[in-house]
């Protein structure tokens, strides 16, 4: 039995359909054929169309070969390259707490004299 594909929402697949959309155009400038691109990938022809649709079932190592097809490998690695969120939370996790003080350390009162 066939897996079912998972469930993809409006936004992702307008961000799908976008890059599918930017691929196709960019194989369009370097006057590439389909049957070039999906040659050089290793992939199918329906499996590019499938890429240059914005289809959520083709897989990111489809989109990866496609790229590197047309010279554009290097850009899949700007995805996520710079996490502010994440960079921001584990921040906020590394400042917030009391510090513990290091065993053996004097206590805090004056000495008497």
């Amino acid at each position: 039995m066939p897996r079912k594909p998972p469930v993809i929402f409006p936004a992702e697949q307008r961000i799908l359909a976008a890059l599918g959309e930017r691929i196709r155009l960019a194989r369009l400038r370097r006057k590439l054929s389909s049957a070039v691109v999906a040659q050089r990938s290793g992939i199918a022809r329906s499996s590019l169309y499938k890429v240059e649709a914005g289809d959520g079932g083709a897989t990111l190592g489809t989109y990866l070969r496609v790229l590197a097809a047309l010279g554009l490998e290097n850009d899949l690695e700007k995805v996520a390259a710079d996490d502010l969120v994440g960079r921001r939370l584990q921040d906020l996790a590394l400042d917030s707490g009391p510090r513990r003080k290091a065993r053996g350390s004097p206590p805090d009162s004056e000495p008497a004299l």
